[in-house]
């Protein structure tokens, strides 16, 4: 890569993501957002530039679990129907969100599991589904710790008792040893022919017997070497996924030309749709504003312009590097503790 003029910083980020593929650490970036937002474009761009072959759409999720299932969804969307008040519209709309959050959980727990990466995107997607997640992964995760940990100083008395009762080889190997030793100093010093034939027969059979001692030795330590090896995969634990919550946000002006235009595409396609446009928009503002609220609880809110979108799209590039960095340095620092 220097030879062909790349920068240092184009090598680190090389050797970062080629660090972050050998140790499969888990990555989950979910693209929210209503209509019209830029989505599936966002998605599969960065999903190209970053190298990550899956990426679901919420959309595809949603008419699986309508028409192959007895899921509690209609054919309207959410967006498209009437209510009462504002809350009774987000309430809805976070009840379908956790029914699609229940068709995705294989493809999650498969991710999770093999670390693999993975985008989901589409306006189903309630962050506060995939941060509660995230947080309840990290407490059990720390409760297993513990009940593992528990479980093995335990199995380790056991083992201790097992030993001293049924009498292991590294016991009768130090009462062998002191028994060859005692039996070698009693010997007498002056023998006849015979005698020293049977004395070098006796240093034989004692030597035949050391190493028999040394061999049940190795096998013994061997045997403590590969439970300390097989102990040590099975409490090695998985590396902590990166989730990476964006909400995509557009200018009311731009949103508003575009919604217009697809809805009146919509509209020609799907008889169901009612035919007062502002209240689809409406509703559309009002589940943009409740993904946009979780902004103060630190979520990243990326604002969408058709002038400066390859420029938004390149600091996503950046940003999500960034995560995947501190995502690296996390699992590293952990994995010398453990």
């Amino acid at each position: 890569m220097e030879k062909r003029g790349y920068g240092e910083d184009y090598i680190n980020r090389y050797k970062m993501m080629t660090r972050f593929h050998h140790q499969r650490v888990p990555l989950v970036i979910l693209v929210c957002g209503t209509a019209c937002t830029g989505k599936s474009t966002i998605a599969t761009q960065l999903a190209q530039r970053l190298n990550l072959p899956n990426v679901l759409q919420t959309d595809m999720v949603y008419e699986l679990l309508r028409t192959s299932t007895d899921a509690p969804l209609t054919s309207v969307p959410v967006w498209a129907r009437d209510f009462n008040s504002p809350e009774e519209l987000i309430t809805e709309f976070c009840r379908e969100c956790r029914v699609v959050r229940k068709g995705l959980a294989g493809d999650l727990k498969k991710a999770m599991k093999d670390g693999k990466p993975i985008i989901i995107e589409g306006i189903h997607l309630d962050p506060s589904i995939y941060l509660m997640d995230e947080e309840n992964a990290d407490d059990n995760s720390r409760i297993e710790k513990k009940v593992e940990s528990g479980n093995s100083s335990i199995s380790a008395e056991k083992k201790t008792e097992q030993q001293s009762e049924n009498g292991q080889p590294e016991n009768i190997v130090s009462v062998l040893k002191e028994d060859i030793i005692q039996s070698q100093d009693c010997l007498p010093e002056s023998r006849t022919s015979e005698g020293l034939s049977g004395a070098d027969s006796h240093e034989i059979t004692s030597s035949d017997s050391e190493e028999k001692i040394l061999k049940a030795e190795g096998n013994g330590q061997k045997d403590l070497d590969q439970q300390k090896n097989n102990s040590a995969k099975k409490d090695k634990p998985a590396a902590e996924p990166i989730v990476v919550p964006i909400v995509l946000r557009m200018s009311d002006f731009d949103h508003k030309a575009l919604l217009e235009e697809w809805i009146a595409t919509r509209a020609i396609r799907d008889n169901c749709l009612p035919q007062d446009h502002r209240k689809l928009i409406n509703n559309l503002k009002l589940i943009q504003d409740y993904l946009c609220s979780f902004e103060a609880q630190g979520l990243t809110v990326v604002d969408i312009s058709a002038n400066s979108f390859p420029q938004t799209l390149d600091w996503l590039h950046g940003y999500l590097l960034q995560c995947i960095e501190r995502g690296l340095l996390a699992a590293c620092s952990e994995g010398p503790k453990q």
